[in-house]
């Protein structure tokens, strides 16, 4: 059991809109856990289209995807944001009244956070791992196939086949390549859509026989309850090979998915959480919802609109947190507090 984390808000989403919403909570004193089911922030623009140029962000003629969440986490950072990567929230309970509201959030890593308000920020949903093609492979899962990496050590002195032939499957090839007994990376194909640096210094390591390079597909899984013993491969010319292995991890890429969400009671339209259009709250007091993930009459699904809905958001956020504390609304070019609290004053 893990020890219950307090905090002000619990932020799902860490996406360029879930960022700025700790920029402008932040500069009300108002503490913030982020949760993202992706190993990194940034959402759709660092894992999809990290490179894509973005062209409407105001006061940027161009920036890309991956440069603007690298300019909205500099932004943060003075706020101290706790973020929870590789987790999805599971579970989310009420503890507190409609007039003084509270949460207790729990997160499918065995995480649990209680807190006076939850921002959805989670853009189209949350990322699903796709799942190999693999019969029974459903058995194994959680138990010797995992679609991502939660503790590192859990995978030491295992024999692990990874199959995939992006970064995700390259990085974690390197990464668990020194402590496990045995590596052996799976990929349809001799060509890969990883960072050249991470081929190259996988390719290393095969030619010096440090771990295993097989090219083919996954078309059976061999051992009872859960517990993988061996997978079976088929390469291109029908010939089969049998390697021995008590863990996998299937990198297939990503899908969107509401998840949990359309389980929270909040009235959803279409997939989508409706919103009042002045504090961007939902029909549950203490839950809010800005970016992709609302609908409100005139919606737009850009970014800055979810920027100004997160600026909003924060106002009334302020009053759950801080409720016998009146709230003066300053501005940053000129508020001596706030520059202090940036660290420019």
């Amino acid at each position: 059991m893990t020890e219950t984390i307090n905090t002000d808000v619990v932020i799902v989403g860490a996406g360029p809109v879930g960022l700025f919403a700790v920029f402008e909570l932040g500069l009300l004193d108002i503490r913030c856990h982020l949760v993202d089911i992706l190993s990194k922030p940034g959402g759709q623009c660092s894992e999809l289209y990290p490179e894509k140029p973005i062209y409407d962000i105001p006061g940027f003629p161009l920036v890309t995807g991956q440069g603007l969440v690298d300019n909205l986490m500099e932004q943060c950072k003075p706020f101290h944001p706790v973020f929870h990567h590789g987790e999805m929230v599971e579970r989310l309970e009420t503890i507190g009244t409609a007039e003084h509201p509270g949460f207790r959030v729990t997160t499918d890593g065995g995480q649990t956070i209680e807190c006076k308000a939850v921002l959805i920020a989670a853009g189209g949903g949350s990322f699903q791992p796709k799942k190999p093609p693999i019969p029974g492979v459903d058995a194994y899962e959680g138990h010797s196939v995992f679609y991502a990496v939660r503790k590192m050590e859990a995978f030491a002195g295992t024999r692990v086949l990874i199959v995939g032939g992006g970064d995700s499957a390259l990085d974690w090839t390197l990464n668990l390549q020194p402590i496990a007994e045995r590596v052996t990376l799976l990929h349809r194909r001799d060509a890969f859509r990883a960072a050249p640096h991470s081929v190259n210094s996988m390719r290393e390591l095969v030619a010096s026989g440090s771990m295993d390079l097989l090219l083919g597909q996954v078309t059976a899984l061999e051992g009872a309850d859960g517990h993988l013993e061996a997978a079976v491969v088929k390469h291109d010319d029908g010939t089969s090979t049998r390697v021995v292995c008590n863990r996998m991890l299937p990198f297939f890429g990503l899908t969107m998915k509401l998840g949990p969400i359309a389980g929270w009671g909040l009235n959803l339209h279409e997939n989508l959480v409706p919103v009042d259009t002045e504090k961007f709250e939902t029909s549950t007091p203490g839950i809010f919802a800005i970016g992709d993930i609302n609908t409100y009459p005139g919606k737009l699904k850009l970014i800055l609109s979810g920027f100004h809905e997160g600026a909003l958001a924060a106002q009334k956020i302020h009053r759950y947190v801080y409720p016998d504390k009146r709230l003066t609304f300053q501005y940053t070019t000129s508020s001596t507090n706030l520059q202090k609290k940036l660290g420019v004053a």
